[in-house]
């Protein structure tokens, strides 16, 4: 990394996946019951799991939670390699009438989450799929939009967002940084 900086803290991510529960909460008002969390594989997945305590809390109920990995789903799976690293997808209950909040860390160009909403049909039906990200950089390669947004950070092409989260990097951050000149 040449220069980065820091986007988010520790206090300003948990504040924005607080703010995230409870909008999902405002959004889908009496329906509750119907609410599950679905996070892509792996960033997403840990930050679902901070929305499902996080709603639980809230709404004094459970919600489910899926973890999907869109490794097979990809469009770009033969230049990933000959052997992708394909990791478990868990999703153990019934989408079919769900209202699917899926979770991405970084929404970019809304490749990932056309994959994750393929993988996610496949398991069934569901009511309707809202969209959360934590990041939105912006870049669009397909008409994809999140319903919920921690913070939209523009970026140019030649820089990175990363998001660190406590549970796989020891702290919380989100930090945009310059690539490497090639």
């Amino acid at each position: 990394m040449n220069s980065s900086k820091i986007i988010l803290s520790s206090e300003e991510v948990s504040k924005a996946i607080t703010r995230i529960a409870h909008e999902i909460l405002e959004r889908n008002p009496n329906r509750t019951e119907q609410i599950a969390l679905i996070g892509i594989r792996t960033g997403g997945a840990v930050l679902a799991k901070r929305f499902q305590d996080t709603l639980q809390v809230i709404a004094k109920r459970e919600f489910p939670l899926g973890i999907l990995d869109i490794t097979l789903y990809r469009d770009d799976l033969s230049e990933v390699g000959p052997q992708p690293d394909v990791k478990e997808t868990k999703i153990d209950f019934d989408v079919t009438g769900k209202i699917i909040i899926l979770v991405d860390d970084v929404l970019y160009t809304g490749r990932t989450i056309r994959c994750a909403l393929d993988a996610i049909i496949d398991f069934g039906r569901p009511e309707c799929i809202q969209l959360a990200a934590l990041i939105d950089r912006g870049h669009r390669e397909l008409p994809i939009k999140p319903d919920f947004i921690g913070k939209n950070i523009p970026t140019s092409k030649s820089e990175e967002v990363y998001v660190k989260l406590r549970e796989k990097d020891g702290k919380d951050e989100v930090i945009v940084a310059s690539k490497d000149p090639v």
